[in-house]
């Protein structure tokens, strides 16, 4: 039941992730760096789309995908096409590597230590979750700063959460 409710996690944020760069009217503005903000919401679309497609679908769903990090922070001027494509090539990455996960699998140790660290999976994919909505709120941020655009787009939304229903049928 857990590896569902991760799944649903990942799915969700990443979801949100997707309507955040739809939001933006000019698809320049994914593109701009505010001063003092290091990453633009191209940058870390990619980075969090790379990510998961990483850890998530070639580790545990064995896509074959090969991540190249440095890309994901050099490429610059992304049609926003792509990045909806590595957005949802990401969530098809979670679909297969959850999947392939079983609940027992949680307690096991991940199967390639990221950055040297020995975690069980479960811990790392509670950390591949926290990352991908840490930086979910960068995009939303920039996108609000960069645009003036101050509507919600439903990120990390209650109801999408996998055990979600309106409180009057509990």
């Amino acid at each position: 039941m857990l590896t569902t409710w991760i799944a649903a996690i990942l799915r969700r944020d990443l979801g949100a992730l997707r309507r955040e760069i739809e939001a933006y009217a000019d698809e320049r503005d994914i593109w701009r760096v505010a001063p003092g903000i290091s990453n633009c919401a191209g940058t870390l679309a990619l980075h969090l789309a790379g990510n998961i497609q990483c850890f998530v679908g070639a580790v545990l769903g064995g896509t074959g995908y090969v991540r190249d990090r440095d890309a994901e922070f050099a490429r610059r001027d992304v049609p926003r096409a792509e990045l909806l494509r590595e957005i949802d090539a990401a969530i098809a990455a979670v679909e297969r590597g959850m999947a392939r996960l079983a609940e027992a699998g949680l307690k096991e140790p991940y199967p390639q230590p990221p950055a040297g660290f020995a975690v069980t999976t479960g811990d790392f994919l509670l950390h591949v979750v926290a990352h991908l909505t840490y930086h979910l709120g960068q995009v939303d941020y920039h996108r609000r700063l960069l645009t003036g655009q101050a509507g919600q787009i439903r990120a990390v939304s209650l109801g999408e959460i996998a055990t979600a229903v309106p409180a009057a049928r509990r």
